[in-house]
């Protein structure tokens, strides 16, 4: 257990320093990092979830949308009162509360299971995403600071680069436990009614879920107890954080405010892209909902191979400008695929994925810049800015069903590229 016994020199900001993290913070930041991989499994299992609810419940695509919606409002509605209850507390107070919240919030998915209710589901999620509001509050920010403002970006970039590791790990875990590949005729339907049967098989589709979950939360109450017995630095920025904020002046701040914005849009179009994908496949290739899954986890290695890779670019390349290249090569290749829907629409959507990757780190350390003391409450309103999520998923749902297919909501997230190429060739001049 040496690498909890940890007492970190705390950053100042003459320090000039050309390595990636500060002296004495590399062990604690890669138990910190740890956190990056956890959240990445239930933020797309969300995905599979909106799927399987579409089986378990008679449902809507905006109603199945709403799994999003339940999640990313938690993390809305809680990242400001964790910014400030870490001010108070510290870092490792929000890690522990955040953990248990979230533990708790996997739990839950066992009685709404036995009770069969999509509603106590969605409160599941909200819970367990209230917790995660504390983890990608702290962790952000304290990734950001523990070392020269100067290599920020990529510092979180490679930390983030952890998190879809764990998107994988959700991904292939829902495909393999909960997708069951059982996908009714409307007669078979018919025929398991007259027989009495549907709802046994609406149940046993719905329990698929519980396990996954149950495992999620004691891996979450493991890290809790890592977590409470490491000893964490203090930086410099945070003296005298006592005072109170002055949210007026955050919000005079044009970087941190174009930053949440952008970051509003990035969130939405990542969590649109992938939440669809699956039906994307099954409308345009007539392939089954294992093989949307396995495509699901597939373009989510290409999102890991493409944070890897930004962190290692960034050392040559300003990450402002290279996320503006990036924006616009994803608005060409959704454009494709909305106009030539099929296996083609469905490997430029795969590929979206590599270059979406950077932006959520980028945009967030960015927008932190020359913060200072202000930090934490500045990070806790990036996270806000997740509520993209909740906004933009339901949207996507809408459009969809009014225009009877998934690929004209594809425009949302192309929409959601623009705004943040002009974020980032505007926004971010000088950076």
């Amino acid at each position: 257990m040496a690498l909890l016994n940890i007492a970190a020199p705390a950053v100042t900001n003459s320090d000039r320093s050309p390595r990636l993290f500060a002296p004495g913070y590399l062990a604690v930041c890669v138990l910190v990092t740890s956190l990056f991989f956890l959240w990445g499994i239930p933020n797309n299992l969300n995905d599979i979830l909106i799927r399987q609810f579409l089986k378990s419940f008679p449902i809507t695509r905006l109603q199945a949308g709403l799994v999003q919606s339940a999640f990313y409002m938690g993390y809305f509605l809680l990242a400001l009162p964790s910014a400030l209850y870490m001010r108070r507390l510290g870092y490792k107070a929000g890690f522990v509360t955040g953990l248990l919240l979230f533990g708790g919030g996997t739990f839950l998915f066992w009685p709404a299971a036995l009770v069969g209710r999509y509603g106590f589901f969605l409160f599941a999620l909200f819970v367990m995403a209230s917790g995660l509001a504390f983890l990608e509050t702290a962790s952000n920010t304290f990734i950001a600071l523990s070392g020269p403002a100067e290599s920020a970006e990529r510092r979180l970039n490679l930390s983030q680069a952890f998190n879809p590791l764990g998107s994988i790990t959700g991904a292939f875990i829902g495909t393999r436990f909960i997708l069951s590949g059982v996908e009714l005729s409307t007669d078979k339907v018919a025929s398991l009614k007259r027989l009495g049967q549907y709802e046994a098989y609406l149940r046993s589709e719905t329990l698929r879920v519980v396990a996954p979950y149950l495992v999620l939360g004691g891996l979450a109450f493991l890290l809790t107890i890592l977590i409470a017995r490491a000893r964490f630095p203090v930086f410099a920025s945070d003296a005298g954080t006592s005072q109170g904020t002055n949210f007026a002046r955050l919000l005079r701040n044009k970087h941190l405010v174009f930053a949440m914005i952008a970051q509003f849009f990035y969130v939405g179009a990542q969590v649109g892209t992938w939440s669809y994908l699956i039906q994307y496949v099954q409308e345009f290739t007539g392939a089954n909902e294992k093989t949307g899954g396995y495509l699901l986890t597939g373009t989510l290695v290409m999102f890991g191979v493409g944070r890897f890779s930004s962190a290692a670019i960034m050392r040559f390349v300003r990450p402002a400008r290279l996320m503006a290249l990036y924006c616009g090569i994803n608005i060409v290749m959704l454009g494709a695929a909305i106009l030539h829907p099929g296996w083609i629409g469905v490997w430029l959507i795969f590929l979206t994925s590599f270059f979406m990757s950077l932006m959520y780190p980028t945009i967030f350390a960015l927008g932190l810049h020359g913060l200072g003391s202000d930090s934490k409450v500045g990070g806790s309103l990036l996270v806000m800015a997740i509520v993209g999520g909740a906004v933009l998923t339901p949207l996507m749902g809408v459009i969809a069903d009014a225009a009877l297919s998934i690929r004209y909501a594809y425009c949302v997230p192309l929409a959601g590229y623009l705004v943040i190429g002009g974020y980032a060739l505007l926004g971010q001049r000088g950076q």
